[in-house]
């Protein structure tokens, strides 16, 4: 199986990173508390999959300029996850889960929409842009 460079053990490793992650965030919080839980759920997981898989297969330095450019783009993700889980920490409490959650993703997707144009219009942190 391979769609555009996408293989069957890229989608494997993405699986169980991902799936991992999950499953470990959900015991942790079962076994030893939600803040535990909260680690876990933001463990890197589709980051580490995207680099590995951007890279595999490709000779020795081929996959650099590529593992950096999902690399900067990863940054501006994760800042955005911080923007959404302080917003979910508001929003949930005081709309519920599901609204909450929806409003925290749309916060998600404003602020790296924002920054992403910010970086790259201004050339604000230059070698992220």
């Amino acid at each position: 199986m391979d769609t555009d460079g996408l293989t069957a053990a890229g989608l494997l490793i993405r699986f169980v990173l991902g799936g991992g992650a999950v499953s470990a965030a959900y015991i942790l919080s079962k076994r030893i508390g939600g803040r535990w839980g909260g680690i876990f759920a933001a463990f890197p997981a589709v980051y580490l999959a995207a680099i590995i898989t951007v890279s595999a297969g490709l000779p020795s330095g081929e996959g650099l300029p590529l593992v950096l450019e999902v690399s900067k783009g990863a940054l501006i993700g994760m800042l955005g996850n911080i923007m959404c889980a302080v917003a979910a920490s508001a929003f949930i409490i005081k709309y519920g889960w599901q609204k909450g959650l929806m409003q925290a993703l749309l916060v998600w997707g404003a602020f790296v929409s924002v920054f992403y144009l910010v970086v790259n219009m201004t050339g604000f942190l230059g070698w992220l842009g």
